[in-house]
């Protein structure tokens, strides 16, 4: 038991940092897909 605790101890802040760094990520990225599709809409319509 005691070592699974200390396993999770040692992994699991890794784990953390991951996830917050991929929730942080998540919010650009849409971004950067809006930004891409709108750019080919404006690219498909003439001027």
């Amino acid at each position: 038991m005691e070592a699974y605790l200390s396993l999770l101890s040692d992994v699991g802040f890794p784990i953390a940092v991951t996830f917050y760094l991929l929730h942080r990520i998540e919010g650009k990225l849409d971004a950067v897909i809006d930004s891409i599709r709108t750019l080919g809409e404006q690219w498909k319509t003439p001027s």
